[in-house]
């Protein structure tokens, strides 16, 4: 069993020990992603932004596993407001509409009164993904 360590650059996963994911065989375990966009630790205070930035951190993540979004069969949505997750669909369904992973949505608080929701995925590396090479697609038809 190979063990791959995936970071996204977040002053987060050192300071308290983790990694954005790791890579074990064909599975992908990405941690509980929030709406900040790491590069300028900025956040907005739209929840619906929020998701769709921790959606782009997680697809940057996943690409780093060599799959995507398309790949996630379980999501773990955390809200410190439920309320707010409503708000958060028609982000949620433009990027799972495809792969339709199974989900669960609680209600908790985040580390930081900013964060609006955080955003946890498991993904398994379909045939597609592991036959795509530099982009192309070479899955059998």
């Amino acid at each position: 069993m190979e063990k791959q360590w995936i970071s996204s650059g977040s002053g987060y996963e050192d300071q308290i020990g983790y990694s954005r994911a790791v890579v074990v065989d064909n599975w992908v375990f990405v941690s509980g992603t929030t709406g900040f966009d790491y590069a300028s630790m900025a956040i907005s205070d739209d929840v619906a932004t929020q998701a769709e930035q921790c959606l782009k951190s997680i697809a940057a993540a996943l690409a780093q596993a060599d799959c995507s979004l398309d790949d996630v069969v379980r999501v773990n949505y955390v809200l410190p407001n439920g309320d707010d997750f409503e708000a958060c669909w028609p982000v949620l369904r433009k990027h799972f509409g495809t792969a339709k992973p199974a989900a669960m949505m609680i209600t908790a608080g985040l580390l930081d009164s900013r964060m609006k929701i955080e955003i946890e995925v498991t993904a398994l590396k379909t045939r597609k993904a592991m036959n795509q090479i530099g982009g192309v697609d070479n899955r059998l038809s």
